[in-house]
């Protein structure tokens, strides 16, 4: 009995103290997320430009303009990709009074199909929604300007970006040495191990999200041009900038546009038909040959974490924690898969376990098997 009441005892103190850091451990999170965030993303970032670097240093460049010619190709690419989405944002908002009016008049036969097909007179909804119009609508394109030149320190958080970027690259090696001197001899391998499965999958995703996002732009722009949806462009570099968070992405993406049509088209049921046909065919190529075939098993973590992981990092950082909690998990997966002790957790961060039950062809052509009546 005295046996099992230490037993007891033992458990509950370590789940107490195991609570407590892990508390503890969030609170530090959320009060550092402003100088956290920016050195996360740094380290995936320079993940993302290392193939670039690696190149220019195996053809004769010094380390240090490898890196600086690497970065100046991303700020080059992502501020053109930036400032052409200014250009289309300013073209959206010069034209908000036409649609604030197309929007209220949609609402307006909303209500009236509601009056007529279930006898609904109550014009509270109508209410609601134009308020809600009205106040999205009441950005001008000053207040764009103001959103994008924001606050002193996030302009420096963005500006400082570059500079951890350098920075890892650059002392890349030395972090690989530090970590390689405090292991044991006999664990140096695993160690080695270890970092270049991190180094092969951080580069991979990171790369291969950005080539999907950018197919996704074309294809997104190129849909939304065909089944006649204004703004098709900016419409379509929103949605496709969604699939940066895995799952939700897609989801979120497509509402975008439906959302718009829904307010501001002429025939808003007809063009909601076609956005919602246009987006599950483009989610059906997304999933099952872009991702597979650019992004590949990189990430081998199953949904229910990776879900977890985006309204945890949504609720701790917001929007960078969701961009970022995916390869952290992938991170943390392979380091828990390579030392023994943790190897359980691997197991349950990844999809292993549940092939049995998965919706696969063989999986199906056993239940018509098994339904198909004996004769």
């Amino acid at each position: 009995m005295k046996g099992d009441i230490k037993i007891l005892n033992s458990f509950t103190f370590r789940a107490a103290i195991v609570l407590l850091a892990l508390v503890l451990f969030t609170f530090s999170v959320i009060k550092a997320r402003n100088f956290l965030y920016p050195i996360t993303l740094g380290f995936l970032l320079a993940y993302l430009l290392f193939p670039l670097a690696n190149l220019l240093e195996k053809n004769k460049f010094p380390r240090i303009l490898s890196i600086i010619i690497s970065i100046i190709v991303g700020v080059v690419i992502i501020g053109s990709v930036v400032m052409f989405f200014y250009s289309q944002l300013t073209i959206l908002f010069d034209d908000f009074e036409s649609l604030k009016k197309s929007a209220n008049r949609n609402i307006e036969t909303l209500q009236h199909t509601l009056s007529e097909t279930f006898g609904i007179t109550d014009n509270r909804v109508e209410v609601f929604l134009k308020k809600q119009v009205s106040t999205f609508f009441q950005f001008s394109n000053q207040s764009l300007q103001k959103l994008f030149s924001s606050t002193t320190g996030t302009i420096f958080r963005i500006g400082i970006l570059p500079v951890y970027v350098f920075l890892f690259l650059y002392y890349r090696t030395k972090f690989a040495y530090f970590i390689l001197k405090k292991v044991s001899k006999k664990h140096e391998r695993l160690a080695l191990n270890i970092l270049r499965d991190i180094s092969t999958v951080a580069a991979k995703y990171m790369g291969g999200v950005s080539i999907v996002v950018f197919i996704l732009c074309i294809l997104n722009s190129t849909g939304l041009m065909i089944i006649g949806v204004k703004y098709a462009i900016l419409l379509g570099i929103i949605s496709a900038i969604f699939n940066f968070i895995p799952y939700f992405g897609t989801l979120m993406g497509g509402a975008v546009p439906l959302l718009f049509v829904l307010l501001t088209s002429a025939d808003p049921s007809t063009m909601a038909i076609r956005v919602v046909v246009l987006f599950v065919i483009i989610q059906f190529t997304e999933n099952n040959i872009l991702t597979p075939n650019i992004v590949g098993g990189y990430v081998d973590i199953n949904p229910f974490f990776i879900i977890v992981g985006l309204i945890a990092g949504g609720m701790i950082w917001g929007i960078p924690g969701m961009l970022i909690v995916v390869p952290m998990l992938a991170i943390a997966r392979i380091i828990f898969r390579n030392i023994p002790e943790l190897e359980a957790y691997a197991f349950l961060l990844g999809p292993r376990g549940t092939q049995q039950h998965a919706l696969s062809f063989k999986n199906i052509k056993k239940l018509v098997k098994y339904l198909k009546p004996n004769k």
